[in-house]
């Protein structure tokens, strides 16, 4: 109990500091891809920038497996928190540092109990639109035969992508930019599938309530009805007696 104690502690003590983390990992991987005049000390900077925010997170995991009771479980409940760990040290590619660090930040923003679903689900909207543009405009601006040359390209063709309406005007030529697009579509329809399932849940809740109002208004009624036909029980019986007298 001590431990999962000192668990749940360091994981409340971290969520902002990590959170606000991940916004500085964001302006390091946007800035060398939106400003191409970027020299080469900018674009290591911001490397070495991303390189260390993953690093705080995967210390973060450590330490929570440190102090977690049951080691095996910890690792086998938050295996995916695992996969972004390791993902970018068996390949150092730019593009699993974006996954990994997006996962980890995914986790630790669902641990948070003050993060409602709606804030999550808006949240997670916006950084996939904002992190799949950046990632597919890095790859298929310079592609021979790319028709994502701009940010406002890139932009218009994630929203296409995540809502699945998939227009064609823009779509990526090479196969990292169609990896990208499988993720954001699978993650928009995973994501519409959330909101679904929450408006279902108030729509559910809402009528439940109503049934239980409509419930204690009947039962009312009922109390009533049996205290008015004791009441005229009474009455009967006082004027039987007042008549046999």
């Amino acid at each position: 109990m001590r431990e999962e104690t000192a668990q749940a502690r360091w994981e409340e003590r971290t969520q902002r500091p990590l959170l606000a983390l991940a916004v500085v990992f964001a302006v390091a991987y946007a800035l060398p891809i939106v400003d191409t005049s970027a020299d080469a000390s900018l674009t290591v900077v911001c490397a070495a920038v991303e390189w260390a925010v993953w690093a705080a997170f995967a210390g973060d995991y450590a330490v929570r497996l440190a102090l977690s009771r049951d080691r095996r479980e910890f690792v086998r409940t938050r295996w995916l928190d695992l996969a972004a760990v390791v993902l970018p040290v068996i390949q150092p590619l730019k593009l699993l540092r974006l996954v990994s660090t997006l996962l980890l930040v995914g986790q630790r923003a669902r641990m948070a109990s003050q993060i409602q679903v709606t804030t999550y689900v808006a949240g997670a909207v916006v950084g996939l639109l904002m992190f799949g543009s950046l990632a597919v405009l890095s790859v298929e601006r310079d592609a021979p035969d790319g028709n994502i040359r701009t940010l406002g390209d890139a932009l218009w063709w994630s929203f296409t992508t995540m809502t699945t309406v998939g227009y064609g005007d823009h779509a990526p030529t090479t196969g990292l930019g169609r990896m990208i697009a499988v993720g954001l579509m699978l993650s928009g329809i995973a994501l519409l599938g959330v909101v679904t399932a929450n408006i279902a849940a108030w729509f559910i809740e809402r009528f439940e309530k109503d049934d239980v109002e409509e419930r204690r208004q009947t039962e009312a009624i009922q109390a009533l009805t049996e205290e008015v036909r004791a009441l005229r029980t009474e009455v009967a019986a006082l004027r039987s007696r007042a008549n046999a007298d």
